[in-house]
This record gives C-alpha cells, structure tokens and sequence, in this order.
C-alpha cells in the first residue's frame, strides 16, 4: 500500500509518516477533507503538514496511559475532565492533536464549553503523546503553553515540564508528586502486554487501595 494524498483521497499505510510543505490554508484543507474522522492524525508547524496513520499499538499505549491517570486522580478524588480526540490549533501558527489532554488544576475554565479557544482559555495541565513513528514532538506544546508533556516512546515515559519558555525531562510530575509514577507504568504496560489493559487498571486499583489502608 502507498501513501497517497491527493485533492480527492488521503490514504496512508498504518504507520507511516509524511511530510509535506504547506501553508496555513493547506493545512485545513487537508483537515476539511479528512471529514469527521480523526485519521490520519495531521498537525502543522513551521510551514509544513505532517500526516500519521497510527498503528493499533498507538492506540492502546495511549488509552493504558490515560487509564492511569484516571485512576490516580479518582484515587485521589479529585476531578478533572479529559479530551481526545481533539485538535488544538493557532490561526497560521500551530496545529496539533495530542492523543489525550487533561484539565486537573483548570478544570473550571472549560467546564460545559463545548468549543475551547486556543487563543483566550487555558491549554491542558496535561498532555499525553504516544511516539511510535517519530512523529510526536513536545515542542509542538510550546506555542500553548501546555505545563507538561508526557512522551511515551519505547515503552518508556518521558515526563516533560514547561520552565521558562522550554520543556526540560523530570523524574517526576507535578500532578502526582508523591506517587512512583515511572514505576508503576512500566508494571501496568508489562500486565497489558502479557495479558491485558483490563488487568493491568485493576491491578494498579488494587495497589492504590492497599497503600491507602496500610
């Protein structure tokens, strides 16, 4: 299968990449062709359209991680809401799609809004890429402003914090500063992969009740 864009088609082999100069005007194009679905993902930057067909491993790494963090903050209590898919974008700037964001500290800030404004609200306290096909860039957060990124490549994760006007690597995130975060992913990504998702969230469930009780 080849890699196909044209004025009447878009069609990518699952895992590839393309790269495509372009302008602002282009690049929605290509997101209005695209229609209502949200593949492939498309993001713009520096003059350029980039295009990915995520393989099904894409998917799933990034619906484990997001599980885990609903369960840390239900954990905890604390509310929160979450989005995916959904394309951030700045008017002839930036245009991007994480693979899930959250609202933990700004929840209130977008509360009902069905529409979010880039420009005026409050970006996601946190963001989560899934890196298979070198697509994903935490650079690509900078123009929002978004506090963390985290990058998972490689079945490893990559916790990313906005200092100043760049993103330096931590060991640990802000939102969970008490919890062995690294730790407990690479448990979870083991279960899911051994046997299942399913599993892998119960598990990580039944250790957070037990630390609580103990």
């Amino acid at each position: 299968m080849f890699a196909l864009v044209s004025p009447e088609k878009i069609q990518l082999p699952p895992g590839s990449v393309v790269r495509l100069p372009a302008t602002w005007q282009e690049y929605q194009s290509l997101y209005d062709r695209r229609g209502k679905g949200s593949l492939p993902r498309l993001k713009y930057r520096n003059g350029e359209v980039l295009l990915m067909s995520p393989l099904p491993v894409h998917g799933r790494d990034a619906n484990l991680l997001s599980d885990i963090v609903k369960a840390l903050l239900d954990h905890d209590g604390r509310e929160y809401d979450a989005f995916t898919p959904v394309t951030m974008s700045l008017p002839e700037e930036s245009g991007i799609e994480p693979d899930y964001c959250f609202y933990i500290n700004n929840w209130q800030a977008i509360s009902g809004k069905k529409r979010i404004d880039w420009r005026e609200d409050p970006p996601p306290d946190l963001v989560i890429e899934i890196d298979v096909t070198s697509y994903s860039d935490v650079q690509d957060y900078l123009p929002y402003g978004v506090p963390e990124v985290w990058l998972f490549k490689r079945q490893q994760l990559l916790i990313y914090q906005l200092q100043d006007s760049d993103y330096q690597i931590q060991t640990q995130s802000r939102y969970f500063p008490d919890f062995d975060l690294p730790k407990a992913i690479t448990q979870c990504v083991q279960i899911a992969y051994e046997r299942n998702t399913s599993k892998a969230i119960r598990d990580l469930k039944q250790g957070l009740e037990n630390l609580k009780n103990e």
